[in-house]
């Protein structure tokens, strides 16, 4: 099993930022990769962004040049440095963690930005 707990979520102006951070504890042998995924309310859950264990790293068209996925592999930490925010960021973010044959997911954190 693996444990993620996330934090950082909040509520925030428009143009502003906030930093999200995910820690995986647990069976976190054979990562493969961590992510961000977000669902806004009556929409399904979308990949935000997403980073793997060589660092390689893919975004949502909406988010790039304003969010950043990055991970302390020390910590097992994945953060999401989101800047620039707009109204429509506004959505319950999940962590998401990977390995061979398993998917993981922590319990949400909600993001709202206000106009």
């Amino acid at each position: 099993q693996v444990q993620l707990v996330e934090s950082g979520g909040g509520l925030v102006q428009a143009g502003g930022s906030l930093r999200l951070s995910c820690a995986a504890s647990g069976s976190i042998f054979s990562f493969s990769s961590m992510g961000w995924y977000r669902q806004a309310p009556g929409k399904q859950r979308d990949m935000v962004a997403e980073i793997t264990s060589s660092d390689t790293t893919a975004y949502a068209d909406s988010v790039k040049g304003r969010f950043t996925v990055s991970r302390d592999s020390a910590k097992n930490t994945v953060y999401l440095q989101m800047n620039s925010l707009k109204p429509e960021d506004t959505a319950v973010y999940y962590c998401r963690f990977r390995r061979i044959g398993f998917t993981y997911w922590g319990q949400g954190t909600q993001v709202t930005v206000s106009s």
